[in-house]
């Protein structure tokens, strides 16, 4: 279930029983605003973590944050003869599937994931689906699927940093 979906409807169901209990205080003074304040701030505090995401190499090392998490990983554990930029609708495989440890909500998955069809697990940065870059470990069981705005460049940094 989406996080921003939860943000909404349990605070929602509270409200909704704070009125079905006592209609004329809910309406009293503060009664209703301070749940209807923690909805809107909630909201507005996951809509900002969906920004704060970032993608590096330095020193051969990918470093990628999503949210509240974050990958490290070696350019040289990379299986650069399968990496490549795929169309995740067309590669329907390595969609993630289910969230393990993630953050995901209409257009966007953060964190930790399990692949379909056993491909084992990935960890997601996805804003778009068309142009993803696939990053398959060696150890065959892990996968990085990164969404950005110049794919093949950072593959091809990523090649050139494992040397």
């Amino acid at each position: 279930m989406s996080m921003i979906i939860l943000a909404a409807v349990v605070p929602t169901g509270f409200i909704l029983a704070t009125l079905s209990r006592s209609p004329a205080r809910a309406f009293s003074s503060y009664g209703i605003a301070v749940p209807i304040a923690f909805v809107i701030l909630l909201t507005i505090a996951l809509l900002l973590l969906m920004r704060w995401r970032a993608v590096s190499v330095q020193d051969g090392t990918l470093t990628v944050r999503a949210t509240f998490y974050k990958k490290e990983v070696r350019a040289n554990d990379i299986d650069f003869s399968r990496a490549r930029v795929v169309n995740l609708e067309e590669r329907t495989e390595l969609r993630p599937s289910w969230k393990s440890n993630g953050y995901s909500t209409f257009g966007f998955d953060a964190g930790h994931f399990q692949a379909r069809n056993g491909l084992g697990k990935i960890f997601c940065l996805l804003t778009q689906r068309e142009r993803v870059l696939w990053l398959p470990l060696l150890d065959g069981k892990q996968h990085i699927l990164l969404s950005l705005e110049r794919p093949q460049a950072a593959l091809d940094a990523l090649r050139a940093s494992a040397r």
